[in-house]
C-alpha cells in the first residue's frame, strides 16, 4: 500500500474570526496522534498547552509543543482534539481517525467514512 493523503480542514475553534485552513495530510493508521507544521500552528493561533517528549520513525526524541484546541473535519465528520508541532505537512493519525469514525480503504487508497456508520460517526463506549 503506497502513501495515502486527503483533505481535511483545520480550525481554531476559540478563535472563530480566524479562517479554516484546508490542506493535504499525510494518513498514517501506525501513528496516534495529528502533527502539524509550525507554520499552521501559527497561521491558527494554537497556543502550547505542554510540551511531549515524542520517539518518531527514525528512532530520534524530539521535545515537541502540544497545542490546541483544534477542530479536524473530514468530509461529514468533525472532532476536536490537541496536536503535535512537528514536521513539513500535516500527519492524520489514529486518535483523530477514530474520534472521527473515519478508515484507510486498502482497496481505494483513500481515506473513507465508514460504511457501517455514512450519516453519523459511531463509537464504542464501553
Amino acid at each position: 500500500m503506497g502513501l495515502i493523503t486527503a483533505k481535511i480542514i483545520l480550525k481554531n475553534p476559540k478563535e472563530t474570526e480566524l479562517n479554516e485552513m484546508e490542506v493535504d495530510t499525510l494518513v498514517d493508521s501506525g501513528a496516534l496522534h495529528l502533527c502539524i507544521p509550525e507554520k499552521i500552528a501559527i497561521q491558527l493561533n494554537l497556543k502550547e498547552l505542554y510540551k511531549r517528549e515524542v520517539v518518531t520513525a527514525d528512532g530520534k526524541e524530539h521535545l515537541c509543543s502540544y497545542v490546541g484546541p483544534i477542530e479536524v473535519r473530514f468530509q461529514n465528520r468533525g472532532c476536536f482534539t490537541g496536536a503535535l508541532v512537528l514536521g513539513d505537512e500535516v500527519l492524520l493519525g489514529a486518535v483523530p481517525m477514530e474520534d472521527m469514525d473515519v478508515l484507510i480503504s486498502p482497496a481505494e487508497q483513500k481515506l473513507i467514512v465508514n460504511p457501517k456508520s455514512p450519516n453519523i460517526a459511531s463509537s464504542v463506549v464501553k
